[in-house]
């Protein structure tokens, strides 16, 4: 045990443990400090009585408190509403006269109400907002075309080369000659067009959604308040129903393709947003101070230190998010988004499981290249950055 000397007295004083020293048992062959510590048993504390077990840490009486108000409701509520008790839903009742002289009572529910108030804003964004709308969807509209007209104008052979090619230089000889085998089926399979339609809106789709959510990424990883409101918001969006995505783009855009883009962006945009925030967050606090104390701006710190360094994590959100995507370009077949979705549509409508069988492998041999493709550029920024 180390030894300082008193100002006071100037004699010896054994020197004071660090914070955080009491709960370790001190062995010395100092007799004298043996003595001091002798009887000094170490009792680990009391996982109970933890600030994160609220749980354990409630008074029996509460539960007992809880359990007569439960059964206090129940029986009032049996004594005055009897059992099947339904929620009182209705906002107003109106009684109307019908033609042989009776009265028809009309009730209006909460869900009415607030629906109807819904559909009114509804109504009125769409009005005060169609030039927006109206321009977003001339401006998908003309990207899609262009994409499918330069994937289409090119013969068929030279696309499955160049595909097969770039399949070798990241999974060699296996996933080429899967790639060569999936061109090679979708288009004896006469699906070869519809693909490419699906190629370009799931194109559009991404490069919107990576547009839009690696700033919203950076921006929850460096403001905490951005980051606590978009938590719910991206919950919400990542557990709703992907059918349901398909209304909002009806209701602005109509029926086509530009509401099927709209969709697909609402639904593959949370993981971007997520691992890229993730990412960020996950840099290491030394990278970080080192940048600090080399005088780097903040503009400076995002672009050299965190984003370099959570590319792997940013990457994997990217082949996320095209992955929902692809996802949800199929389902966008129902208004009217065209692609390989349009045959599986077809051939439910038509109880044709043959062809739906055939488009449903077209779209997962397309997944599986798509997904191989893109972890592999993700896999590639990985070991770049554990060898540097």
């Amino acid at each position: 045990m180390a030894q300082v000397d008193s100002p006071a007295s100037g004699t010896e004083q054994p020197a004071r443990p660090p914070a955080g020293m009491d709960a370790i048992r001190i062995e010395d062959s100092d007799p004298s400090l043996s003595q001091r510590g002798a009887g000094r048993k170490e009792v680990p504390p009391d996982v109970s009585q933890s600030p994160g077990s609220k749980a354990a840490t409630l008074p029996s009486t509460f539960w007992l408190v809880g359990l007569a108000l439960v059964i206090a409701v129940l029986l009032a509520s049996f004594g005055f509403w009897g059992a099947e008790m339904e929620f009182p839903t209705t906002v107003s009742r109106t009684e109307v006269e019908t033609d042989n002289g009776g009265t028809l009572v009309l009730e209006r529910t909460v869900r009415e109400a607030i629906g109807g108030a819904i559909d009114d804003a509804v109504d009125w964004v769409t009005l005060k907002g169609s030039w927006l709308f109206d321009g977003m969807s001339s401006a998908v509209a003309h990207a899609l075309v262009t994409i499918e007209d330069i994937l289409k104008w090119v013969p068929w052979p030279a696309v499955v080369v160049a595909v097969a090619f770039l399949s070798f230089a990241v999974g060699r000889w296996r996933l080429m000659g899967f790639t060569i085998f999936a061109l090679l089926f979708v288009g004896f399979m006469d699906l070869w067009e519809n693909t490419i339609d699906t190629i370009a809106l799931m194109v559009v789709a991404v490069v919107i959604a990576v547009t839009v959510g690696l700033p919203l990424g950076v921006l929850a990883a460096r403001n905490s308040m951005a980051n606590n409101l978009m938590r719910p918001i991206l919950d919400g969006m990542q557990t709703m129903p992907s059918f349901v995505y398909l209304l909002p783009g009806i209701l602005f855009f109509g029926l086509g393709k530009p509401a099927g883009i709209f969709a697909t962006i609402i639904y593959a945009v949370p993981p971007v947003i997520r691992l890229t925030n993730l990412g960020i967050r996950q840099v290491s606090t030394e990278a970080v101070e080192a940048a600090h104390a080399f005088g780097t701006t903040p503009y400076q710190l995002l672009t050299k230190v965190q984003i370099p360094m959570a590319l792997p994590t940013i990457m994997a959100g990217i082949n996320q998010t095209t992955m929902m995507a692809l996802a949800m370009v199929t389902i966008a077949s129902m208004v009217a988004a065209g692609g390989l979705g349009d045959n599986v549509l077809r051939a439910l409508q038509k109880n044709q499981p043959g062809n739906g069988a055939i488009a449903g492998l077209a779209i997962v041999f397309l997944a599986i290249v798509i997904d191989r493709l893109t972890q592999s550029v993700a896999q590639e920024q990985e070991d770049r950055r554990s060898v540097g």
